[in-house]
């Protein structure tokens, strides 16, 4: 759902909740000394949001002051990742501190990946990054060329509740080190577009425009955390899924058992009480699971333990071709235990999709 640390409230310890977002936050690729020197002043988690902007701004003017190209795109990578876990915490100018993650992004990658492109339509925006080298010849319509190479498959990158497209740059690293094409994307309710719209459970929809958008004969699909069953649901009911992934999602949801801030976060997300519920009861995959034929690996961390959650395992053992990797002392998104998982992702996903 999102990082069970992240469901404390405002009222909480600061410092608890400072140490309790450390893998979080670092695991999204800020520098864990920057974000001790940045924390270490907090005393109230409603700091959090105008201290972590703040930070953003200063990544923005070195990017300004930067030598070289290089230099300058590293600094907006760092703006947008702080400017994006400004949002974790509540913040009443999340909308801004979203959008500001969405421009530095857009900028670093005009300076660092030309070959990257902004994609856009009903209900979604990302970016599409392809690998530096590769086979000749055009993937998909117009092809996903890019400094002279193109991709041998597309890998669709699928956030959760309170994550973003910024928020899952090693990952799509990764990817692209092994061939494949990568569109992180926000969908409904999620990062640049939370401000104006609302999770929706029929994310298999979402997912069938971005297919057509890009212009590929399939996908593979990585969900992480609530993104996990937005993945597993479109694996389910869009044929051109491939392969796919899932990271910390839920298999069900029981709104009852919730975490009251969780449960307020859903509310915000879903537009109201009564539209939170009905997105949590459509949070069951039992009946969708089996008919998941693309090969399936679900990571659980074994220490992400959400009241009214109920982890993966049971979508892996439905799923015709699931496997499941459960890593004993990983939390949510196992920004702790990223050598446990990630490089078995990237394999599989790339095996999957290239055959390789």
């Amino acid at each position: 759902m999102t990082d069970r640390k992240s469901t404390m409230s405002a009222s909480d310890d600061t410092a608890g909740f400072v140490a309790e977002q450390w893998t979080r936050v670092t695991g999204v690729g800020v520098d864990p000394h920057e974000y001790r020197r940045v924390t270490d002043g907090l005393t109230s988690v409603a700091d959090w949001g105008p201290v972590f902007l703040r930070t953003g701004r200063e990544h923005l003017e070195r990017a300004e002051d930067a030598g070289s190209p290089l230099s300058a795109g590293t600094h907006l990578l760092a703006a947008a990742r702080w400017f994006h876990s400004a949002t974790l915490a509540p913040y009443a100018e999340a909308a801004r501190a979203a959008a500001a993650a969405d421009d530095a992004l857009g900028r670093a990658l005009a300076l660092l990946e030309p070959g990257a492109r902004r994609v856009s339509g009903e209900g979604f925006t990302g970016w599409l990054r392809v690998p530096p080298a590769g086979p000749a010849g055009p993937v998909g319509r117009g092809g996903h060329g890019g400094r002279g190479g193109d991709a041998v498959g597309t890998v669709i990158v699928v956030p959760g509740l309170d994550s973003a497209k910024e928020e899952f740059l090693d990952l799509a690293s990764a990817l692209l080190a092994r061939g494949l094409a990568v569109f992180a994307m926000d969908g409904p309710g999620q990062g640049v577009l939370a401000a104006s719209s609302v999770l929706v459970p029929e994310y298999e929809e979402v997912v069938a425009r971005v297919v057509d958008a890009l212009g590929v004969p399939r996908v593979g699909l990585v969900g992480l955390s609530l993104g996990g069953y937005f993945a597993a649901r479109a694996a389910a009911l869009e044929p051109r899924v491939a392969a796919a992934a899932i990271v910390s999602g839920p298999f069900r949801l029981d709104w009852d058992e919730l975490p009251p801030p969780l449960q307020d976060m859903v509310v915000r997300r879903t537009g109201g009480v009564d539209a939170a519920r009905e997105f949590a009861r459509h949070v069951d995959l039992a009946g969708l699971a089996p008919r998941i034929t693309a090969p399936l690996l679900v990571v659980d961390g074994g220490q992400d333990v959400i009241p009214g959650v109920t982890n993966g395992e049971p979508l892996a053992r439905s799923a015709p071709q699931g496997t499941h990797l459960s890593v004993p002392h990983g939390d949510h998104l196992l920004g702790n235990a990223r050598p446990d998982w990630l490089p078995r992702l990237a394999d599989h996903l790339a095996r999957t999709l290239t055959g390789a």
